[in-house]
């Protein structure tokens, strides 16, 4: 099955990570949060976007995928192989501007001991269909990441072009399309709401 899977996607990452607690070398814990577009940052790829960063450190920067820009399309339109048949209807998100020309495999799923967001990013096909058994799993393919260098996520969030939130575990039971943007950032504070409902350009309301 290896060599079958190797020979179609060439291109595909076999990678796992896992939410790791804050250490010394990240001064700002944000590894494991949802970082929400400000609505000023119109930028194509990140307009409205839901990110959740997976990695996070000073000294190596931030990773993380989009999780709420749909391609419209599932694996089974880019991978014929009947290897990738129990993926075959997994949706395909656009999950940033780097590498795009990558497709990879993540699992989501809440632990409900420590009420927190787990995940396994970047995995190999057969990760992806044995995590799919899990009870309560996600499964997700990717085209593409997001990824920032040392310090410049820091400079973005002083800029305010980020909002950050915890995930819970509503997250995985919501409709991940350019609405989550929404949904979410409506439900933090009143102040957010607000931004939440406003039009694109308020001056045309």
């Amino acid at each position: 099955m290896d060599s079958v899977i190797g020979a179609e996607t060439a291109l595909l990452y076999h990678a796992s990570v896992e939410s790791k607690p804050s250490s010394s070398d990240q001064p700002i814990a944000l590894q494991g949060q949802l970082l929400l577009a400000d609505p000023s940052l119109r930028d194509g790829v990140f307009d409205h976007s839901v990110v959740l960063l997976a990695e996070h450190s000073s000294k190596t920067g931030a990773f993380g995928l989009v999780l709420n820009h749909p391609t419209g399309h599932v694996v089974g339109d880019l991978l014929k192989d009947e290897a990738f048949a129990p993926l075959r209807k997994v949706a395909v998100h656009q999950g940033g501007p780097v590498s795009c020309e990558h497709l990879t495999f993540s699992a989501f799923w809440w632990n409900h001991e420590k009420k927190q967001l787990r995940w396994a990013i970047r995995i190999s096909a057969e990760d992806a269909i044995a995590h799919s058994h899990r009870p309560g799993t996600l499964i997700r393919a990717f085209i593409g990441y997001s990824g920032w260098n040392p310090g410049q996520l820091e400079t973005e969030l002083r800029r305010n072009s980020w909002i950050t939130t915890q995930p819970d575990n509503a997250l995985l039971g919501q409709n991940h399309d350019r609405e989550l943007w929404t949904e979410i950032l409506r439900h933090l504070s009143p102040y957010h709401r607000i931004l939440a409902e406003a039009p694109p350009d308020p001056f045309l309301n």
